[in-house]
Order: C-alpha cells, then sequence, then structure tokens
C-alpha cells in the first residue's frame, strides 16, 4: 500500500510542505501539490483531454463489443462509428492545438501501468 501511496505522490509531484505549513498536531509530514503558474492552462487540458480520451476508448470497445454481439443495427453502427470518428478527430485537433500527443495523454500510474492502453502515438 505504501508502494501506491508514493507512486501517487510522485506522479502529482507532492512534496512535503514547509515546516510551516504543517499544523501543530500533524503526526506526519503534510503533503502540497507543485504548480507552475506558467503552465498550469496547458496542465489542466493535458488532464481533461485524458479523461475524455479514457472516456473516448471505453466508448469505443464499448461500441465494439455491440458491434459484436449483434446489438445494434446498419444504421446505428453507421451512426456510432461515425461519431466515433469524429471524437477521434476533434481530439487530434485539440491536441495539436496545445502540443500534446497521445502519449502525453497516457499518465503513468507508477507500479499500476499506464492509464490508458499502448496505441499509436
Amino acid at each position: 500500500m505504501e508502494e501506491v501511496a508514493q507512486a501517487a505522490a510522485n506522479a502529482f509531484g507532492l512534496l512535503p510542505a514547509a515546516a510551516d505549513d504543517a499544523g501543530p498536531t500533524s503526526t506526519c509530514p503534510a503533503r502540497r501539490l507543485e504548480t507552475d503558474p506558467d503552465t498550469v492552462e496547458r496542465d489542466l487540458i493535458k488532464l481533461v483531454l485524458t479523461i475524455v480520451e479514457l472516456l473516448r476508448q471505453l466508448m469505443e470497445r464499448t461500441a465494439v463489443h455491440r458491434v459484436d454481439q449483434g446489438d445494434l443495427t446498419e444504421a446505428q453502427e453507421e451512426r456510432v462509428g461515425m461519431t466515433l470518428m469524429i471524437l477521434e478527430d476533434r481530439m487530434a485537433e485539440l491536441c495539436d492545438r496545445y502540443g500534446l500527443t497521445m502519449r502525453d495523454l497516457n499518465l503513468d500510474l507508477g507500479p499500476l501501468g499506464s492509464l490508458l492502453p499502448p496505441g499509436p502515438t
């Protein structure tokens, strides 16, 4: 469990707080998030796009599963396919706009591995 906590702390750039930041009743060192005001917008966009990409991939897998099971009509398959292609194109546009790649969106979760499955960069 300690390894997971340390991996999360490393992933989020948590640092021990200064001595005056910790309360007098604190038994363990407080943690704070290291942020850079110059990159906060890009970092926020990266986080949002990561979540959107995760959801897009989950929707794609669900759609493929439903197609394989025969749950969708031909028209529904066509509509879902077009919607997913458009969403993928929009994701690529947003990544280009903010200077990100799909690899940038794949967060390293330490011992848990990466958030997204390996795929094209």
